[in-house]
């Protein structure tokens, strides 16, 4: 008597096998994993503490020092300019807080490994830059907003206050808000170009606080108009009520140029971040 032994095949494979479990990478994960590192990292907490603390603070003891100047009509400045003065200090926290953004993940390694998670360089980029912008866009309205109520309290007491319902003065509230977010992202682009935070944030302030006045010894009217174009101007009068220059552009001419010179740089900045090596 004989036995047989029958032998199965094994199975072939799926032609067309999906990765079971594993998430799709999509837009909203790449923002959210963006928003997980600039939320939970210190240097965000400590930049935006001073973005705030500097600009309130500020302007509330320059208000307090110079009110009573101001109601005489001594001090020959627009009252107007005063009320959000501390932005002119505060603002470079929201130039740092950019380049970080951009320059943290290369000094500490950490950029290779969102790439290998995320290899689409343009849409981390655009994340990146969503979540930058929504975050300063926010606090920078408040920071504004804040100042204005601070700064105008002392104001008010000299009879020179504002009233809020003032088009310029509701403006000012939103438009700090909207010029701290394109210089963060002016930052972001400067990072990403420079990829090393310290050579970053010199020539940030280089171009923010020190070319825009230099360029105006430039005689006639092309220092007159480079003055105007430059970054640490062009924006600068959407912040405020009144300027102290009345020759820069207009609020919203000005944060139309700011903005179109931050996207230009962030341009430049993706398009090499897509061809260079991490």
């Amino acid at each position: 008597m004989s036995t047989s032994s029958t032998l199965t095949a094994p199975a072939s494979p799926p032609a067309h096998r999906a990765d079971v479990g594993r998430p799709r990478l999509t837009f909203g994960r790449i923002l959210d994993a963006e928003w997980t590192k600039i939320r939970t990292v210190r240097s965000t907490v400590w930049t935006l503490t001073s973005l705030f603390v500097l600009s309130v603070g500020l302007t509330a003891l320059i208000c307090w020092g110079v009110a009573g100047e101001l109601a005489d009509d001594s001090a020959g400045e627009p009252v107007g300019a005063f009320v959000t003065w501390g932005l002119m200090f505060g603002q470079l926290a929201a130039l740092v807080l950019g380049i970080l953004v951009a320059t943290a993940e290369y000094s500490s390694g950490m950029i290779r490994t969102t790439l290998a998670a995320a290899p689409r360089r343009w849409s981390v980029l655009a994340a990146k830059t969503t979540v930058l912008t929504a975050l300063l866009l926010v606090l920078g309205a408040i920071t504004s907003t804040v100042a204005i109520l601070a700064g105008n309290f002392f104001l008010d007491r000299e009879g020179i206050g504002f009233s809020l319902s003032d088009p310029d003065v509701l403006r000012t509230m939103a438009g700090g808000g909207l010029y701290l977010a394109v210089l963060g992202v002016f930052g972001l682009g400067l990072g990403l170009l420079m990829r090393h935070t310290a050579g970053a944030v010199t020539v940030g302030i280089a171009l923010i606080f020190v070319v825009g006045n230099l360029v105006g010894l430039i005689p006639g009217a092309t220092g007159e108009w480079l003055t105007k174009l430059m970054p640490g101007n062009a924006g600068t009068t959407m912040a405020t009520v009144e300027s102290f220059n009345p020759d820069l552009l207009g609020p919203w001419t000005g944060i139309g140029v700011f903005a179109g010179e931050a996207a230009l740089l962030l341009l430049v900045a993706g398009w090499l971040f897509s061809k260079r090596d991490a």
